[in-house]
């Protein structure tokens, strides 16, 4: 049971807050099935991969091509900030997400898993939780935007 306070997987009811979730996006010009293959072309100047990663069949898979890739100049320094504009893309895109993110209301959004991923989400009680992070600043400029149209 997830606590009143925290949303603690990006699975089931709430799937829809990982970046697996179908949620077309463009990049890069590359239009793509979910952030994650955004995300994972972005890492690389080589077109030839990047063509292979917006094509994989699923974001599993074009993450794991993403593993393989020669990073771009600058790509520890930029990835915070491309995840948080793809992070807006999706959910300005799809407002059946953005007020399915809205409907979390307040609580922490953590993206626990155990793959040991420590700079996105938290593995084992540790990490920075990067990507629940991000996702709490895009819902609260949804709210922000939902605000300015009164």
């Amino acid at each position: 049971m997830t606590p009143a306070n925290a949303i603690t997987r990006f699975a089931g009811e709430y799937s829809f807050l990982s970046n697996f979730h179908p949620s077309p996006v463009e990049w890069m010009g590359f239009k793509v099935e979910t952030v994650e293959h955004a995300f994972q072309l972005a890492k690389t100047l080589d077109r030839e991969a990047r063509r292979a990663i917006a094509q994989a069949s699923t974001p599993a898979k074009a993450k794991r091509l993403g593993r393989d890739v020669q990073l771009r100049p600058g790509w520890e320094e930029s990835k915070s900030a491309l995840m948080g504009a793809l992070l807006v893309q999706k959910f300005t895109r799809h407002l059946d997400l953005a007020q399915a993110l809205l409907s979390t209301g307040q609580v922490e959004l953590v993206e626990g898993n155990d793959w040991g991923d420590t700079f996105w989400g938290v593995c084992g009680g540790r990490g920075r939780n990067q990507l629940g992070h991000q996702l709490m600043e895009v819902r609260t400029l949804l709210r922000s935007l939902a605000g300015s149209d009164h």
